[in-house]
C-alpha cells in the first residue's frame, strides 16, 4: 500500500513546512523504517534521531499524527488504525480518493534544531535539578551492605522502566505555560528515589519537590503524560504519590498549594460538593490570615456578584454521607499502606 507522509521541515529558528514524501509501505512497517527509506531513498538531508530500533534507548521521539511517541514502537497498521478510530469510523471514506496520510513532526516544549531533531537541554537540566540517584551518605560505613527485599525493590519497577524519551515532556501542558516546572520525567524519577529504602535524603527530597509550581504543584493533571507514555510509567501517578508523601507529613499553614488540597478534601466532605463562599477565604485568604489574599478576591467577588453567580447559600448534595464515607475509607486504606512501609 502506498502512503503520503507529511514530514515537518524546519532549520533552527525558521518557520516550520511540510513536505509531502509518498512510499509503497507494509501494514508492519515502523514508523522509523518508513523514515530510513525516505533518508536513504529520496531525502538525505532529512534529520532524525535513532538508535536502537527495540524501544529501549527512547532516541526516536517524535509526534507522531499529533502525539509524541517512539517511531521504533509505533507502525503503520497501527497509525491508520487509530487516524480511523479518531475519525468516528469515516476515515475510510474520506480517504477513498486519496492515499493514507501520516503526519510527523518534533517534539513539543523543546526548540527545534533541525526536522524532527529537538534541543533536549531542558529536559535533561531539569532531570538533574531532582538529583535522580540514590544518596549515598549512608555508604560512610563501608561494612554495611545496602540489600533490598524483593518487595522493596518491586516499588522501584515501574518508575524504573522509564527510558527518558521526552514523550510526556513533550506533551506536558504545565510545562508548556510555566517554563519552572521541572516536567513529568523528573518527577517520576523523583518518586523513585522517595520510594528507594536504601536512600536517606527522603526528607530533604519532599521539600524540594514541595517548592510551589516548580515541583508536584505545578502538575495540572492533563493526564497526557499518562497517556503517552511507552513504557506506562505513568508519570501524573508517581507526581500523585509524592503529593501524597508531601501532604502526610505537612498542615495547613504549611503553602496555599497543600491548603489547597486539604480544604477541598474538607469541604466535600462537609458537603458533598464544594462550598464556593468559603473555598477561596480559607485556601487564599488562609481562614482571615492572609489579608493580602483576601484583597485580591476582590475583584472576583465583585465580578461575580454583578453577574448574579456568587453563590449567597449553599445546599449539601445528596449523598454526603455516602461520599464522606468513601473518603474516610480511603484515608484508612492509605494509612494501613503506610504503616505495612514503614
Amino acid at each position: 500500500m502506498k502512503v503520503n507522509f507529511n514530514i515537518v521541515r524546519q532549520n533552527q529558528n525558521t518557520q516550520p513546512k511540510f513536505q509531502t514524501y509518498t512510499l509503497e509501505v507494509e501494514p508492519g512497517n515502523t514508523i522509523l523504517e518508513c523514515l530510513n527509506r525516505i533518508k536513504w531513498e529520496q531525502d538525505g538531508t532529512l534529520a532524525f534521531r535513532k538508535n536502537c530500533r527495540n524501544t529501549i534507548c527512547g532516541s526516536c521521539g517524535m509526534r507522531i499524527n499529533g502525539r509524541s511517541a517512539l517511531a521504533c514502537k509505533e507502525n503503520i497498521r497501527n497509525e491508520l488504525a487509530r487516524l480511523e478510530k479518531i475519525a468516528d469510523n469515516n476515515y475510510e471514506h474520506s480517504t477513498a480518493k486519496s492515499l493514507p496520510e501520516i503526519t510527523i513532526s518534533p517534539m513539543g516544549n523543546m526548540p527545534v534544531i533541525k526536522d524532527l531533531v529537538v534541543d533536549m537541554s531542558s529536559f535533561w537540566q531539569n532531570l538533574e535539578t531532582v538529583e535522580p540517584y540514590v544518596s549515598t551518605e549512608a555508604r560512610k560505613i563501608p561494612e554495611r551492605e545496602f540489600l533490598q527485599t524483593p518487595a522493596e525493590r518491586d516499588k522501584l519497577n515501574q518508575t524504573g522502566n522509564c527510558i527518558l524519551c521526552g514523550a510526556c515532556y513533550s506533551e506536558c501542558n504545565a510545562r508548556e505555560v510555566n517554563p519552572d516546572f521541572v516536567g513529568p520525567h523528573a518527577l517520576a524519577k523523583a518518586y523513585r528515589m522517595v520510594a528507594d529504602s536504601r536512600d536517606d535524603q527522603t526528607e530533604k527530597r519532599l521539600e524540594k519537590y514541595n517548592l510551589d509550581t516548580t515541583g508536584v504543584w505545578g502538575c495540572t493533571r492533563c493526564y497526557y503524560c499518562n497517556s503517552v507514555c511507552p513504557m506506562e510509567v505513568s508519570p501524573m501517578d508517581q507526581i500523585g504519590n509524592i503529593k501524597q508523601e508531601v501532604l502526610a507529613r505537612k498542615d495547613q499553614q504549611a503553602s496555599r498549594s497543600i491548603r489547597h488540597r486539604k480544604v477541598l478534601i474538607d469541604l466535600v466532605k462537609d458537603g458533598g460538593w464544594i462550598d464556593e463562599r468559603k473555598f477561596g477565604i480559607q485556601v487564599v485568604g488562609n481562614y482571615f490570615r492572609d489579608i493580602q489574599g483576601l484583597y485580591s478576591l476582590g475583584p472576583l467577588g465583585l465580578r461575580m456578584l454583578a453577574k448574579g453567580k456568587f453563590p449567597l447559600t449553599f445546599e449539601p448534595s445528596e449523598g454526603t454521607k455516602t461520599v464522606r464515607s468513601l473518603i474516610e475509607s480511603v484515608k484508612s486504606l492509605d494509612n494501613k499502606s503506610s504503616e505495612v512501609k514503614q
